[in-house]
């Protein structure tokens, strides 16, 4: 079992004095004293993956749990994050568990880390869980960041496409404008269309009612997304969006994948597993696949038999898991299945972020030459008309 010891807090009072803050400034070394508990309060995936990896080879070397904490408290550079590391520890050294305490941050721990740290205690193996953790949560956030890397270049296909024909209709097609109307040349439909459209953008209607509208957008959008069957209805529709769909379930199957077998591995039961690895999920369509899954168990049937069902869960996962139960390495082919989708969601990254380059040089090339080709189309014409 893990050792708690006893805290040796230091004294605020006796011990610090506070830095000086002008005009929002502090003046002076600023510790994790100077700030109280903050329940509300949220840290970065690093920060967080600094604490578990220190704390749990503090423990592997024997350091008792509560003043391994104070000494992750003192030293952590996120000293708002310290201030709540210090709380846990006073709260051990009144008596109270590590997973309790460390419940009272949801915004830090989440429900799945509290009963990972939970099947720990009770195990006598929380430093090893605290490892788990720690590669759990690397692993989500290397995912997370290929998929990011993968959607920025459509958005800055976007804002480059839309800054560039603005720029274009805003400051070159008005000069065009006015050379057109002093030669009196017939226009053809792609120049006036084009005219029109400079004339919109550079209207004081459009400057007030282009931030309004997107606004607008921007707002539904959060509101609808913030209900369950509107979150189900951009889910779903995210996951059959062409390239990125396949990419978003194949991440999402590997971080649930991988969640599901950190728990079972711990030792925590199925069905409570499957509830967290609900908790983690980002998407509402794996939720509702989970949520069913959970009620076919409750009522006596296998996890692979209860994931036939779903229309989001891939087949592949189904018979692996089927081989897990049946050789009774369950958690081992939850850890491969997710090493799987892992290398699938790097290698879809890789194509998509080298199909994308060459796409930003094209797309902007063909709204250039389309706005360049319909200012100089009434030229042609005139120099025809001149030389007839």
């Amino acid at each position: 079992m893990v050792e708690y010891g006893a805290p040796k807090i230091v004294s605020k009072e006796k011990k610090r004095t506070p830095p000086t803050v002008f005009f929002g400034i502090a003046f002076g070394e600023i510790s994790h004293l100077d700030y109280d508990p903050n329940s509300k309060l949220k840290v970065s995936q690093e920060d967080l993956l600094v604490f578990l990896k220190q704390m749990a080879v503090m423990l592997k070397s024997g350091v008792p749990l509560s003043q391994a904490l104070e000494l992750l408290a003192e030293n952590t550079n996120n000293k708002k994050f310290g201030a709540n590391i210090l709380d846990v520890s006073k709260k051990l050294g009144s008596g109270e568990e590590l997973s309790t305490s460390l419940g009272n941050y949801p915004r830090i721990f989440s429900t799945m880390m509290i009963g990972l740290i939970e099947a720990g205690e009770t195990g006598g193996i929380l430093s090893q869980v605290l490892d788990r953790l720690a590669s759990l949560i690397e692993a989500n956030s290397k995912i997370r960041g290929q998929i990011k890397g993968a959607l920025i270049y459509p958005v800055l296909i976007l804002v480059l496409a839309v800054t560039v024909s603005l720029g274009l209709l805003i400051f070159i097609v008005p000069q065009f404008e006015t050379m057109f109307a002093s030669l009196g040349a017939k226009l053809p439909a792609l120049t006036l269309f084009m005219l029109s459209s400079s004339r919109i953008v550079t209207s004081i209607t459009f400057a007030i009612c282009a931030p309004i509208v997107l606004f607008i957008i921007f707002y539904a959008f959060n509101l609808s997304y913030s209900t369950p069957r509107g979150r189900l209805f951009f889910d779903n529709l995210i996951l059959k969006t062409p390239l990125f769909g396949d990419l978003i379930l194949k991440s999402e199957i590997a971080q649930m994948s991988d969640t599901l077998s950190t728990l079972i591995k711990s030792g925590i039961p199925m069905v409570e597993a499957i509830e967290r690895c609900i908790n983690a999920s980002n998407n509402q369509l794996i939720k509702i696949s989970l949520s069913k899954a959970i009620s076919l168990i409750t009522q006596g049937e296998e996890l692979s038999t209860s994931f036939q069902t779903s229309k989001v869960i891939p087949r592949l996962l189904v018979s692996m898991i089927k081989i897990g139960e049946e050789t009774g390495e369950l958690s081992f082919m939850l850890e491969n299945i997710s090493n799987f989708y892992k290398r699938e969601v790097e290698e879809a990254v890789t194509i998509l972020t080298k199909a994308m380059e060459p796409a930003v040089i094209f797309v902007v090339a063909i709204i250039v030459g389309t706005i360049v080709v319909s200012l100089y189309l009434p030229m042609f014409s005139l120099i025809k008309n001149m030389g007839g």
